[in-house]
């Protein structure tokens, strides 16, 4: 079973506590079909809402980042033949910097 997309979560999140779709969006400060767009996969969120909206959705901040991420990078990426090699890569980069 495929694990549901970014979008498909928080909408998830926000139906579960009760949140409609417009107070999220005004929290956050954008449009309801903006919003409602992410909730459909149809345009990506950008990462300066990650944190504000796992406030809003009573979430971790953490979760909600790697399912950003996971989802994002599997969109763009994922059938790239070298992409674990490069994901790889990055990691040790990151590593680096610490």
């Amino acid at each position: 079973m495929a694990k549901e997309s970014f979008g498909k979560y928080i909408r998830r999140l926000r139906e579960v506590n009760n949140l409609p779709l417009r107070k999220v969006a005004a929290q956050l400060d954008i449009d309801t079909s903006t919003l409602s767009k992410v909730e459909r996969g149809k345009r990506p969120i950008s990462i300066d809402y990650l944190k504000p909206l796992s406030e809003i959705l009573k979430t971790d901040c953490k979760e909600l980042q790697v399912r950003f991420l996971e989802d994002s990078i599997n969109a763009n990426y994922g059938k790239l033949e070298y992409l674990i090699d490069g994901l790889n890569e990055v990691i040790n980069q990151l590593k680096e910097k610490k």
